[in-house]
């Protein structure tokens, strides 16, 4: 099966501060790559050199589509080790949606059920619609618990390029991955296939999640961003 994706939320411009493109940039490159929809998922307080929370509430004057790409304005939130989000509500209200993380600049381990226990209390907030590589034994997580809760609570979990890219610094991956994966197919928990791109060269990318995918012979169904209009119908039933 040749896996379509056609638009992507998980990307990062040098607003985060450690990306390398503008957004005129990302979307021309989005454009190239003939996606749809492109949304921008900034990095939220705790990560070093990141915007000041005042850029979401900033979010109206941004365009609405460059390149014949719509765009979507959201934040990468960080998971803080009491189950919170590193964001103030009153920024989390201008986004279009948040993708929620555990970043280890802003967390300490806790343990494979500790862990879960703080995704899993981030999960529940309103503008949470997805999580962030779920895949490193750096900070485990319990995916037979992750899994329903994320049913529960209308989330959808990553799958993520980047990670593949870099599997000697997100450890065990790939193995990680074909736990989960299963999983949601079990309980019918949608992913979202991301490049978690930081630079345009990096958008609509996916080849590595995409072969990942047809190993396991994944349902094409669970997949919220195969199209714009998938992606927004799931936007819209929180």
């Amino acid at each position: 099966m040749n896996y379509h994706i056609g638009c992507e939320v998980h990307t990062h411009t040098i607003v985060s501060g450690h990306a390398f493109g503008t957004i005129r940039e990302m979307a021309q490159a989005a454009a190239e790559k003939g996606l749809s929809l492109l949304g921008f998922a900034e990095h939220g307080p705790g990560i070093p050199g990141t915007c000041a929370p005042i850029y979401f509430g900033g979010y109206d004057s941004m365009p609405k589509s460059l390149y014949g790409v719509e765009l979507l304005g959201g934040c990468e939130v960080n998971v803080l080790n009491d189950g919170t989000l590193s964001l103030p509500e009153r920024y989390l209200n201008y986004l279009d949606f948040a993708i929620v993380g555990i970043h280890p600049h802003c967390y300490e381990d806790e343990g494979r059920e500790k862990n879960t226990d703080n995704v899993i209390s981030c999960m529940k907030n309103p503008k949470v619609f997805f999580v962030s590589h779920p895949d490193t034994d750096r900070q485990p997580l319990n995916y037979e618990r992750l899994v329903p809760a994320a049913k529960e609570y209308h989330v959808a979990l990553e799958l993520n390029n980047s990670s593949l890219r870099r599997p000697n610094s997100r450890i065990n991956c790939v193995e990680n991955y074909k736990t989960m994966l299963p999983l949601c197919e079990k309980y019918r928990v949608p992913i979202l296939v991301s490049t978690d791109a930081h630079d345009p060269s990096e958008v609509g990318d996916f080849a590595l999640a995409q072969a990942l995918l047809k190993e396991l012979n994944f349902d094409e169904e669970l997949i919220v961003n195969r199209s714009a209009e998938t992606l927004k119908a799931f936007l819209g039933r929180k």
